[in-house]
């Protein structure tokens, strides 16, 4: 007993490749010796293999099986070893597979995907951002990137992905594949109170972010107006004051009765018409040509960038790096596009 217990050991330490080669090697070893020793019982290697392997497994069907005096002495030592050895072999596969699993739970993990989404900080507002775009887009990614010891969503889910880190630590920005990324969305930090201080955390996010990938889109959230002017310093694309936004659409709600409703649908494709971009047709030389093409087609032409004065502006010609949105449903944009 003392034997099979340093034999188990000795084949636990073993590093993984070592032992799998030694797997590998040993259920050859077995097959070329019982066709050797018996070749008219087991008529060709194939079979030979299978009863090796069906020996190790434990299963044992009888079908074939050694006649000779030296063959079942070395089914015996295939006993012995062999079913040890593949045991060990298959405890190390579902360990790995284990470790895997804790590892992305935990964040450990280097994301390696390109053109993803990554959004920092993790509380209600980076929920519903996943969910929104996830609902949104059927082939983008998302990598949430946080402190938190393990992921704070579903890592079943697979367009989901957590990294565990401080985002101001350019090493855990590189693990989130920052530079191949489409877009990077900061959330201020809930758990600061100090709006100043959360702002001031966000910004030195800002600032590693766009040194490491400068031409990655960046949205930021802002909870004090005056803080964008820092912002602007560091090149980031866009500001979301969420402060002054609910203020504003608490106001516009109570002065004209049912608003909110419509930016939640501009707001949000869960629901009622959305707000798409469009590319220019070569056929569209002004506005005019494409307001009344998508009007036609079920849609509305409301902007081109920032610039909401379309319908003031019909005859002007549109420039080529025109940004042109659109309202409509997801269907009409669907043919549209």
């Amino acid at each position: 007993m003392h034997f099979f217990f340093r034999l188990g050991l000795n084949l636990i330490k073993l590093r993984n490749a070592t032992l799998f080669f030694s797997t590998i090697f040993f259920i050859i070893l077995c097959t070329v010796v019982m066709y050797l020793l018996e070749p008219d019982n087991f008529e060709n290697l194939l079979n030979t293999f299978y009863y090796v392997m069906t020996t190790f497994s434990t299963v044992g069907y009888g079908d074939y099986s050694p006649i000779t005096l030296a063959g079942k002495m070395v089914s015996v030592l295939m006993y012995i070893i062999g079913i040890g050895l593949l045991g060990v072999v298959i405890g190390k596969v579902l360990d790995a597979f284990s470790i895997f699993r804790r590892n992305r739970e935990e964040g450990r993990m280097d994301y390696t995907n390109e053109q993803h989404i990554i959004i920092i900080g993790w509380g209600n507002k980076t929920k519903s951002a996943v969910k929104e775009i996830l609902k949104s887009d059927d082939t983008t990614e998302v990598v949430i990137l946080d402190n938190l010891p393990k992921s704070p969503i579903d890592i079943g889910l697979d367009r989901v992905s957590y990294i565990q880190g401080d985002a101001t630590d350019e090493a855990t920005l590189q693990k989130a594949n920052i530079s191949k990324a489409k877009s990077v969305i900061i959330f201020s930090d809930d758990k600061i109170q100090e709006p100043s201080l959360r702002d001031a955390k966000t910004l030195t996010t800002a600032i590693v972010v766009e040194r490491l990938a400068p031409a990655v889109h960046t949205t930021v959230e802002v909870l004090t107006e005056k803080q964008t002017v820092n912002f602007s310093h560091v090149n980031v694309d866009e500001f979301i004051l969420s402060q002054e936004t609910i203020s504003s659409l608490a106001v516009r709600s109570a002065m004209y009765k049912g608003v909110s409703k419509i930016y939640s649908q501009l707001l949000s494709r869960q629901q009622g018409e959305d707000l798409f971009k469009v590319p220019k047709k070569e056929g569209w030389i002004t506005y005019r040509d494409a307001f009344t093409e998508l009007l036609d087609n079920g849609a509305t032409l409301i902007a081109d960038g920032e610039q909401l004065d379309i319908n003031r502006r019909l005859d002007e010609k549109i420039p080529g790096d025109a940004v042109l949105y659109i309202i409509c449903d997801e269907e009409t944009y669907g043919k549209i596009i």
